[in-house]
């Protein structure tokens, strides 16, 4: 298990599909240098959460968003969605994608807590 961890905050979605790539990108070269990488989703962002949202998100340049998705939770990765910001924009708990977690303000704050680093986008 990795010894040190990364928390990634996304707060875009499709609406800036460079900014919404950027943090898988980034969670999956941590995990190929098997450092323990969260995401976690918070704004617009949870969007990304939501079933086959991110199916046609590519940034020019960057790998297809659904790729590094899929990559990122193969290898481990743990998404964690905001809960109010889910509910704000009426999206289920069963509307998103396997592995991820709706969670809350303490949770979130544990895991910036536990981590290395902290970086938002």
């Amino acid at each position: 298990m990795a010894e040190e961890k990364i928390v990634y905050i996304a707060t875009h979605a499709g609406e800036d599909p460079e900014r919404a790539t950027f943090p898988f990108m980034m969670a999956n070269a941590a995990q190929a240098m098997d450092v323990e990488a969260v995401i976690v989703l918070q704004g617009t962002g949870v969007y990304l959460a939501k079933k086959g949202y991110a199916n046609h998100i590519h940034a020019s340049g960057l790998p297809p968003l659904k790729q590094l998705i899929e990559s990122f939770l193969q290898q481990g990765g743990r998404i964690l969605v905001c809960t109010p910001c889910i509910k704000e924009r009426k999206i289920e708990e069963g509307d998103l994608i396997k592995g991820a977690v709706p969670i809350a303000g303490a949770t979130l704050t544990q895991e910036i807590l536990s981590a290395k680093a902290t970086l938002v986008y």
